[in-house]
């Protein structure tokens, strides 16, 4: 009997042992991405500073600034979805500093919206952000109706006549309704290491339970 159980006893050990490894590596993985999280969080939520020469993607992303300047007159519609008041748009404009033009993120407004005009200079704080919004299943943007479905700064760029650089708002020193802002914050982070460790963990008590259910059919044949 304990010859024909040597086996599955085996494969049912290094099945669980396996299984409990990775769930304890997503464990050790959740921490790493919490920091990771919380070190963005406090770097967005850092007093402005002025904004860099040469902003850089790597160095100066979340990267908190101020910067003033005038408003363009043209804009871009992203189309977005915001939870409690339905699709809308993100209002990207470009802000002339008279030493250079850069894309602001001005915020949310509903689909039946118009974007105020702005005379004067105007001062943006904000944080530098070059989303990744792009991928198989984004659409064609529409350029006739002026909606475009992701914030792609190069063409958002190209578009409006800036440099590649993207300064989402936090709040403007006018008032900008209908238009709020909608700052850059992690939710959108992806951070799912909880919920695999928990399926590599459950994964390994199935995997223990039927080890254990294929033992007892073993010795209940062998007596």
């Amino acid at each position: 009997m304990l010859r024909r159980m040597i086996w599955p006893l085996v494969f049912g050990i290094g099945g669980v042992a396996i299984l409990v490894s990775l769930g304890v590596w997503q464990v050790q993985r959740l921490a790493w991405k919490e920091g990771i999280l919380a070190g963005i969080e406090a770097r967005i939520a850092a007093p402005p500073v002025a904004l860099p020469e040469a902003p850089d993607p790597e160095a100066d992303a979340y990267l908190p600034v101020e910067a003033t300047g005038r408003l363009g007159e043209d804009h871009v519609r992203v189309l977005v979805s915001r939870r409690g008041q339905g699709a809308g748009y993100r209002v990207i404009s470009a802000l002339d500093t008279g030493q250079g033009r850069v894309l602001v993120d001005r915020g949310f407004m509903p689909t039946e919206g118009v974007p105020p005009l702005h005379a004067g200079p105007v001062t943006v704080t904000g944080n530098l952000h070059w989303p990744d919004e792009i991928d198989g299943y984004t659409p064609e943007n529409d350029l006739a109706r002026n909606i475009w479905y992701a914030r792609d700064v190069g063409a958002l760029a190209a578009r409006l006549g800036t440099e590649p650089v993207l300064i989402v708002a936090r709040a403007l020193s006018v008032p900008d309704a209908p238009v709020e802002p909608l700052p850059v914050d992690t939710a959108n982070i992806p951070n799912d290491h909880l919920n695999y460790a928990i399926t590599w963990f459950s994964l390994a008590l199935l995997w223990l339970g039927m080890t254990l259910h294929l033992l007892w059919r073993i010795r209940r044949r062998t007596i």
